[in-house]
């Protein structure tokens, strides 16, 4: 549907008299202004329509549904292929379980506990999180990054060798539990989207180099401090060189050595990716056996007894909700289980589907290896040495050192190779949770910034059609006198409409006339406003907008607003904004409201002259249709863009003036 435009004359704009109008009439797309009454009540309509779908759907689901929502096993055990998924799903589990067995007591000395508790963490949450987490792929069990932290913040309370320590580390996996719980039943899962991907790169970095140093003298033979901080860690290393011991740094380089080889040429070459997984168990077999025949007194030694105590690559939907659920509750029950704070492991989850894992049926394959080792193994722990899980803690932590991402950063975006620097370095000197709080208030602060700070773009007219775009970006685009096109690339709200206030009033003064077409005039009559990428305008805006017009109003110009949604119209229609501009300055397109104001500026400049009736009295009725003809079709034509434009024949463009 079109409606035709009659514009009025430089007077009829000025003060409301009736002048000529236009030879020419301006045809346009009409917007459609919702009704007050559909206005006021459109949100809550929308609410009750959302409660309606919600309690529909709810429903209609049915009883095999509502087990799949509280069991997601069920999803997998439900279309589990016997014959085609049995035999890849345990090898998957037994290659993965060898890896967790050494790495889980690795994991526990790095958080301050005895190897036996990584055991305990590595067994019961396994099985509780193939029942409840919704990846049939991840690995879940102690990790470096959780087992730094736990030391972290447990060594500043107690000292490690208390047995509080213990039983705080393990009421630790209990809140830990309950509040992924929460943040899950809740659905809070999108909380997790503002630590960037920075962020996660510099604080995994830097934690990696403070693991590595912290297991240092498992290597040189002598203690050093335990911190989270590199500086104390490099002065505790210097200061006590004097202790340093032979044996166990060559014990434990020649291990490091090895697990680095085998880990290299199981991610390279695919024959011998088992060698990926065997390198932690080749590292303790390796290291135990060394002590058993050779018994060196230079090597500590555990005792570890009883008595001492991926979802889109493999076609299936992960849900983030429930994997914070699966997880807190296979921590809540770890915890009843002597076990400490559990999460999935980036290394054995990539083994695990490597390996082919096609269900949580390789979770439970896990469980049960790490069960067997708890029962029958247990008596030869006792013989490894301590630089063989140093060694494998050091291997494993090796690849999170991301120095390839902020390579990669600083040649694609300078703002996020910051946010990657200051997390890492942060992290190195003042610690892990001030390193990652700093990361994320830097990274929501450049959130901030660039929400109260929007790209906007003056518009351009791009030779030959009725598109309008950024004229930095197309340099070829023209704009007209006294009409300036702006376009707003964000939602309007109370922390940005100053900015954009400010580069109206600049655009409104920087006027770039070396590409303006049309009649000359000394000042800007029009601000067109492009509002199709504003998606919501509040209050302040809606005030500010108003303040705006009386500003505008008070200098004699005009604002246009071209093709804003559904929800912001209906929220200026409520606060008078559309009554207070006039529906008739509301567009569907930009083109539109640039015709409408080209022909009041062309108006304005023009001297009205009397209509002289004489030469069109002249032509026969016929010779009057033609010529209508003629015109409207030449219009659609060049407002289509579907014909070249000589720009002194543009519509609404006399040739004296273009």
């Amino acid at each position: 549907m079109e409606i035709t435009y009659a514009s009025p004359s430089s007077t009829d704009f000025a003060d409301g008299s009736s002048m000529p109008t236009s030879t020419r009439p301006v045809r346009i797309i009409p917007l459609q202004h919702p009704s007050t009454t559909s206005s006021s009540s459109s949100a809550s309509s929308s609410t009750w329509a959302a409660l309606s779908r919600w309690k529909s759907k709810v429903q209609s689901m049915t009883w095999v549904e509502w087990l799949e929502v509280f069991l997601p096993c069920t999803r997998w055990i439900r279309t589990y292929k016997w014959r085609e998924y049995l035999q890849v799903d345990l090898m998957a589990g037994i290659t993965v379980g060898v890896m967790l067995v050494p790495q889980s007591m690795s994991y526990a000395k790095l958080a301050g506990l005895e190897p036996i508790y990584g055991l305990y963490s590595g067994f019961v949450p396994l099985f509780v999180y193939a029942i409840f987490g919704s990846s049939r792929q991840l690995a879940v069990g102690p990790v470096a990054l959780v087992s730094l932290l736990v030391s972290n913040v447990l060594s500043g309370i107690v000292d490690s060798s208390d047995e509080l320590y213990t039983e705080l580390a393990i009421l630790l996996a209990f809140m830990v539990g309950v509040m992924e719980c929460l943040l899950g039943l809740f659905r809070l899962g999108w909380i997790i989207r503002f630590i960037s991907h920075s962020v996660i790169s510099g604080f995994t970095t830097a934690s990696a180099i403070v693991i590595a140093l912290s297991q240092a003298k498992y290597f040189l033979g002598y203690n050093v401090a335990r911190s989270s901080k590199i500086v104390p860690l490099i002065k505790s290393i210097i200061s006590g060189a004097d202790g340093f011991s032979w044996p166990p740094f060559v014990m434990g380089s020649v291990i490091l050595a090895i697990l680095l080889i085998m880990k290299h040429l199981g991610k390279t070459r695919k024959y011998l990716r088992f060698l990926r997984a065997a390198g932690p168990l080749t590292a303790v077999l390796s290291g135990t056996i060394f002590v058993k025949i050779f018994n060196p007194s230079s090597i500590s030694l555990e005792s570890v007894g009883i008595a001492k105590a991926l979802a889109a690559k493999n076609g299936y939907e992960l849900d983030s909700n429930q994997e914070l659920f699966g997880l807190g509750v296979a921590n809540i029950f770890g915890s009843f289980f002597s076990a400490y704070p559990t999460t999935g492991s980036f290394s054995r989850s990539a083994v695990n589907h490597e390996s082919g894992a096609k269900s949580g049926l390789s979770g439970l394959v896990m469980g049960v290896l790490m069960g067997c080792a708890l029962l029958f193994m247990t008596p030869l722990f006792e013989y490894i040495p301590q630089c063989a899980l140093a060694a494998i803690v050091i291997s494993a932590v090796i690849g999170l050192v991301d120095y390839e991402e902020a390579i990669f950063l600083w040649g694609v975006d300078k703002k996020d190779f910051l946010l990657w620097t200051i997390t890492s370095t942060t992290t190195l000197f003042l610690g892990i949770e001030i390193g990652v709080l700093v990361g994320v208030g830097v990274s929501l602060a450049f959130v901030i910034h660039e929400s109260a700070n929007p790209h906007i773009a003056v518009l351009g007219r791009l030779p030959g059609t009725t598109v309008y775009r950024n004229t930095q970006q197309y340099p070829e685009a023209y704009t007209y006198n006294g009409i300036v096109i702006v376009r707003i690339d964000a939602p309007i709200y109370f922390a940005n409409i100053s900015y954009i206030k400010d580069r109206l009033r600049e655009y409104e003064v920087e006027v770039d006339r070396s590409t303006s077409r049309g009649p000359e005039v000394e000042r800007i009559y029009f601000v067109i406003i492009e509002m199709a990428p504003v998606t919501y305008i509040d209050s302040s805006a809606v005030q500010a907008l108003k303040d705006l017009y009386q500003e505008y109003k008070l200098r004699d110009i005009q604002i246009a607003i071209s093709n804003p949604n559904r929800e912001v119209l209906m929220t200026l229609s409520r606060a008078g904004v559309v009554d207070l501009i006039g529906k008739e300055w509301y567009f569907v397109r930009v083109h539109d409201a640039v015709q409408v104001c080209l022909q009041h500026v062309q108006s304005l400049k023009e001297t009205p002259k009397a209509a002289d009736p004489s030469s069109e009295e002249r032509l026969s009725p016929f010779q009057r249709l033609i010529k209508q003809r003629a015109e409207d079709s030449s219009v659609a034509e060049l407002e289509s863009g579907s014909k070249d434009i000589d720009p002194q024949l543009e519509p609404l463009l006399s040739r004296k003036s273009s």
